[in-house]
């Protein structure tokens, strides 16, 4: 057989993650779970920052928009590993209803995550897109995570 550089990354992946969880799929949920309890603190401060949830979430203007920036920067990173796993070893799937609408999600989700982006950098753009698209992010993720994350503890249970 040909060398294969994509094995050897999923390989070394593989091996890096069952240094601390028991397999790759079980990093892949519990890295999920991390990013979306991540989301629930990106919509929480996101309402502060637009004047709602002013008494639910005791912070500052500016404390919100930093907890809003770090935690949405840190549950990106904690996708990495996540999307990694999906595209290189799991692919694109449709062997049942669930593994078709995770993979459809999947594919939704850093294309609305470029453009909550690029409407934050880009001042242009009506005052509504934003909360769209942020919305649609924490959405998609949720989706992603239920279809997932949620899924895999309901058959297996919680564990590393």
């Amino acid at each position: 057989m040909a060398h294969v550089p994509l094995l050897d990354i999923a390989s070394a992946y593989a091996d890096l993650m069952t240094v601390v969880f028991s397999a790759p799929i079980v990093a892949k949920v519990w890295f999920a779970t991390a990013a979306v309890a991540l989301a629930v603190v990106q919509v929480s401060t996101a309402a502060r920052m637009w004047g709602r949830l002013r008494g639910v979430v005791p912070l500052s203007d500016a404390g919100a928009k930093r907890a809003h920036r770090w935690s949405g920067r840190i549950a990106l990173l904690l996708t990495l590993p996540v999307v990694f796993h999906c595209v290189a070893i799991l692919g694109f799937q449709t062997t049942d209803a669930r593994v078709a609408v995770h993979s459809v999600a999947g594919s939704f989700f850093y294309g609305a995550f470029a453009a909550k982006i690029l409407i934050i950098r880009e001042h242009r753009y009506p005052a509504w897109a934003l909360p769209v698209f942020g919305g649609a992010v924490a959405a998609l993720l949720a989706l992603l995570w239920i279809t997932s994350g949620l899924w895999y503890f309901g058959e297996f249970g919680i564990g590393l």
